[in-house]
């Protein structure tokens, strides 16, 4: 094999990072193939993403018949929208998900219909439809689970609830790697930033600090981000991503017990975080993608709905 092509990264021991270019943005959406005797694929991208990580693979030189398994850290569309369509070219992979997202895999009705109504038309030009993967084809994985990558090589498959209650965080028992999906939050590579991501309908402080810690006891070498790229200072962006977290539910805590309504609150995040973040106010192309990938409306949203249900609970 020659030189890889552009949006593919050799990350080391057979480890390869593809951006999946959702949307056509680059640098927002990664792809990780573990590639030996069994090769895995780790984040599908999205159904628009397919064909761009079909053509990686192939570079890669993972044809219809190596990819042994698929696996999606959740099923929301950025992560496992591709999902039916990367079963479709690889007919011999499983496809790895947690128990309460394997029926939504099987059956995509109902999460495609929600993510329509969120989106409305950006769904066509950021996701497009995710198709169904036949059932006898998932593993599905409860609290915890192992992933057979051949050769004595294993991913470690766990429960990690907090930004969905869905999703899985995974490491790799040769590179101590932890593929973190968006329970970390989303790491901005420009900047060294994180960036929460606390979307409804699932999002809950607790279990996400619970997952998070449980991410700091597994003493990873090194953070594979979803959303976006490897980070090797494993304590100090775990700690960061924390902290952010109590940040953003305090202040949208505060706004709404002084009567604010959602709007406001956005409006108000929106502000501090230029505030705050002026790296990144100073680039705002790419302020713009990370908005797109995770509007500061869908955080929002997703905290007072976990509020309102913490006040329910009282």
């Amino acid at each position: 094999m020659g030189a890889l092509p552009p949006r593919i990264v050799d990350l080391g021991n057979d480890v390869f990072e593809i951006d999946t270019q959702m949307g056509g943005y680059t640098g927002i959406t990664a792809g990780y193939l573990i590639r030996g005797d069994r090769p895995a694929l780790i984040e599908t991208g999205t159904a628009l993403s397919a064909p761009t990580v079909v053509a990686a693979l192939a570079a890669l030189g993972v044809h219809a018949n190596d990819l042994a398994t698929v696996v999606v850290t959740h099923i929301h569309l950025d992560h496992a929208g591709g999902a039916g369509d990367i079963a479709r070219a690889y007919p011999l992979a499983n496809v790895v998900v947690h128990e309460r997202g394997a029926r939504h895999l099987a059956d995509p009705t109902r999460l495609v219909a929600s993510a329509r109504r969120v989106f409305g038309s950006d769904m066509d030009t950021l996701f497009g439809e995710l198709l169904p993967t036949e059932a006898h084809r998932l593993q599905v994985i409860g609290h915890e689970g192992e992933v057979d990558l051949g050769g004595g090589r294993t991913l470690l498959a766990f429960h990690s609830p907090g930004h969905a209650s869905h999703h899985l965080g995974l490491i790799d028992s040769v590179t101590g790697d932890l593929y973190t999906g968006d329970a970390a939050g989303i790491y901005i590579p420009e900047t060294a930033e994180v960036r929460p991501a606390t979307p409804p309908p699932d999002f809950d402080l607790e279990l996400a600090l619970d997952s998070m810690q449980r991410f700091r006891e597994m003493e990873p070498q090194r953070l594979l981000f979803s959303h976006y790229g490897p980070v090797s200072d494993v304590d100090s962006v775990l700690e960061q991503s924390a902290e952010e977290l109590h940040r953003w539910v305090s202040e949208v805590r505060a706004d709404r017990d002084a009567g604010a309504d959602v709007d406001h609150a956005v409006a108000m995040l929106t502000q501090r975080m230029n505030e705050r973040n002026p790296s990144l106010d100073a680039q705002p192309e790419v302020a713009h993608k990370f908005e797109v990938l995770s509007s500061a409306r869908a955080n929002v949203e997703g905290i007072w709905r976990y509020l309102e249900r913490t006040e329910e609970g009282t």
